[in-house]
């Protein structure tokens, strides 16, 4: 029998679905539970800790877009967002909320899992991966980031977490700190995957990194560059 590697919560209406998933998910080794809508997830988050979400955006009573924003609030729990919506404005603003990753219904639940590997892959902190060549501890403009707790920590000392999304993507400026890339260049750092063609979700995602450095994109860490993408316009110093 195959040992859990993370606890999931599938969070859809649709009992056909829920079960498919918690069932296929299972059988490749996660523990898999399963919530309605958001009463049902909150009941269980009083007493789980998951590893991961899967989140509908299209639920009875709060939907994807509520829960990710309240979860956001005092949870960096990563989140997958499922939608059956051909508009792309819904899956930018839920990734303005804070999701990891976005995949679009119908789907092959084996696509799902490939998404829920690179997410927990990304996500998960990894202690071990800090190496002398990579310290924990490195400053950029007025913020260092601990590369172990995956915490910005500001000119004051204090602490503030970051997400496994923009903890990635913060990670792929500094380790190519003013050099120019891509938004292609930084999906495929950030992700692990190369760019779906005319994908433009790293916008949102530097955009709310962005937010967190309380930056200006015209004179901030992390400027546009027109027509080539963007670069993190400070040098990193390693500290500890």
């Amino acid at each position: 029998m195959t040992t859990p590697s993370a606890t999931l919560i599938v969070v859809d209406d649709d009992p056909e679905i829920r079960e498919l998933l918690a069932d296929y998910l299972g059988r490749h080794g996660y523990r898999a539970l399963e919530a309605e809508d958001a009463v049902a997830l909150d009941a269980l988050l009083e007493h789980e800790r998951p590893d991961l979400l899967i989140v509908d955006l299209m639920l009875p009573g709060d939907d994807g877009f509520a829960i990710c924003r309240r979860l956001r609030r005092d949870s960096e729990v990563p989140i997958i967002m499922l939608t059956a919506s051909p508009d792309e404005t819904d899956r930018i603003l839920g990734l303005e909320l804070g999701a990891d990753d976005y995949l679009g219904k119908p789907f092959n639940p084996r696509e799902l899992l490939a998404r829920v590997k690179a997410v927990l892959r990304r996500c998960r902190p990894r202690p071990e991966a800090v190496t002398p060549d990579r310290a924990r501890l490195v400053a950029f403009g007025d913020w260092r980031l601990d590369r172990v707790t995956r915490e910005l920590i500001d000119a004051e000392g204090e602490r503030h977490p970051l997400s496994g999304a923009d903890f990635l993507l913060l990670q792929a400026f500094l380790d190519h700190a003013e050099q120019v890339l891509s938004r292609d260049r930084l999906f495929e750092l950030s992700r692990g995957r190369p760019a779906p063609p005319l994908d433009r979700s790293i916008d949102v995602h530097v955009c709310r990194l962005r937010q967190r450095l309380g930056d200006d994109q015209e004179a901030g860490l992390i400027r546009t560059v027109r027509g080539a993408g963007y670069v993190l316009a400070s040098r990193v110093d390693v500290i500890a």
